[in-house]
């Protein structure tokens, strides 16, 4: 890829999250056993877990959208400087916005349907796009686009956005074998060139064995949290008695 955006990079060795001892969950009811990680500039994170896990209220709960239920999140840097990039997006439906100006939403926060003025044109936009190999969709509504596409303006929109710490929610689910390949790629190499810390929720477990520094894999059912690299994460007993041991998510070497 090309044409970078000169961002300000934070040390590969730098915490970005600390979650101490955090209960997640509703009503003061926690889902889970206390949640305790420390995520790192330009890790990769795999979040895994069946549906009804918890994995979405521990999202929200970074995202500051509701409390946690005991324990703390802490901001090493005192800005968090979050992307977040949900499972499906709304806008694509609801307006013909183009491409150009998704990705600027990255960088205008206050922009809304109501006040288009707000999105202002900038170079940082057109250089954002071309990083992602999305240059010729600039003046491409965002609906139009196949769903590759559409996962190249939303990884331009974190590239313009300065992000210390990226979440994505199922970011390939509506994709083909092949761009979803291709995503996860460029995924993996945004956050190695920029440094951003990146944690995606995905029930396809490649994600985890193939990108993956981290693994978490929460269990609401059995109450079980699992945090390591990804070998220990598949060979603990919890993620064995849910996904037993696919062939294809065996280590060789």
């Amino acid at each position: 890829m090309s044409d970078a955006i000169p961002l300000a990079r934070p040390e590969p060795t730098a915490a970005v999250l600390r979650c101490e001892g955090l209960r997640v969950g509703y009503g003061g009811t926690p889902l889970l056993p206390p949640i305790d990680v420390e995520v790192r500039a330009g890790e990769f994170w795999a979040v895994v877990g069946r549906n009804g896990s918890g994995k979405s209220t521990w999202f929200r709960t970074l995202l500051g959208l509701q409390p946690p239920v005991g324990g703390r999140i802490v901001w090493p840097s005192g800005d968090p400087r979050i992307s977040y990039v949900p499972q499906r997006t709304g806008f694509d439906d609801l307006y013909p916005i183009l491409a150009r100006h998704v990705v600027a939403m990255g960088i205008d926060r206050g922009w809304s349907f109501l006040r288009p003025s707000l999105l202002r044109e900038s170079p940082e936009v057109g250089r954002a796009l071309g990083a992602v190999g999305a240059g010729d969709l600039a003046d491409r509504t965002f609906r139009s686009l196949s769903e590759g596409q559409k996962q190249r303006v939303l990884l331009a929109r974190l590239v313009v956005s300065g992000a210390r710490l990226v979440l994505l929610d199922e970011p390939t689910a509506a994709m083909d074998v092949v761009a979803e390949a291709e995503s996860l790629r460029m995924l993996d190499e945004l956050r190695r060139r920029y440094g951003m810390a990146t944690i995606v929720v995905s029930h396809y477990l490649g994600v985890a064995r193939d990108f993956a520094d981290r693994v978490i894999l929460l269990d609401r059912d059995e109450q079980e949290v699992v945090v390591g690299t990804p070998r220990e994460v598949f060979e603990h007993a919890a993620f064995r008695s849910r996904y037993g041991e696919p062939e294809d998510l065996l280590f060789h070497g």
